[in-house]
């Protein structure tokens, strides 16, 4: 029997979360949804608009005998900017806040040691904000949302050039 674990992520908009964890060995599923917040089954119009304390996040199903808690980690990293607080890149707010939402004691370990690592490395030249946060409930975004990169290439890529991927070849190439 598949043994599975649940990682939960935010960082920016969720649109563009989901492809660098879907394109993974041991992957199982990449679900877009909202977390955080204090509104039960909140809406994107809700979290846009800052009704809800809600942040946009990514909800992961991996298999670890494939890929560990700490792999996903390390490419949450690649794909945030680590020393914003307020939002990322273009998306600009607290429901775009980068937060590594950790399920058990084992996974904040593995967070804070990464987080730690990643601040002595000298990388950035700011401190690393993104927050190590207990999980809470999870609520799965509406149908459009899901696997948006394929359904909506095009705007995607828009988002996408909003300066994520100038960011990510200069920090992380």
């Amino acid at each position: 029997m598949e043994k599975t674990e649940k990682a939960i992520f935010a960082g920016g908009c969720f649109w563009c979360m989901v492809a660098p964890f879907e394109e993974m060995s041991g992957i199982k599923k990449v679900t877009s949804g909202y977390t955080g917040g204090h509104v039960p089954n909140p809406t994107y119009e809700q979290v846009s608009h800052h009704e809800t304390g809600h942040t946009e996040a990514v909800e992961i199903i991996f298999d670890p005998q494939v890929i560990s808690y700490a792999e996903l980690v390390e490419i949450y990293w690649q794909q945030t900017d680590p020393t914003d607080a307020m939002g990322q890149f273009q998306d600009r707010g607290d429901n775009y806040r980068p937060v590594i939402y950790v399920q058990n004691e084992s996974q904040r370990q593995i967070a804070e040691e990464s987080k730690q690592r990643l601040q002595a490395s000298g990388r950035f030249t700011d401190p690393i904000v993104t927050t190590i946060e207990p999980a809470q409930p999870f609520y799965p975004a509406e149908a459009e949302h899901q696997q948006f990169y394929q359904k909506n290439p095009r705007r995607y890529q828009m988002e996408e050039a909003g300066g994520r991927q100038t960011f990510i070849q200069k920090y992380w190439s």
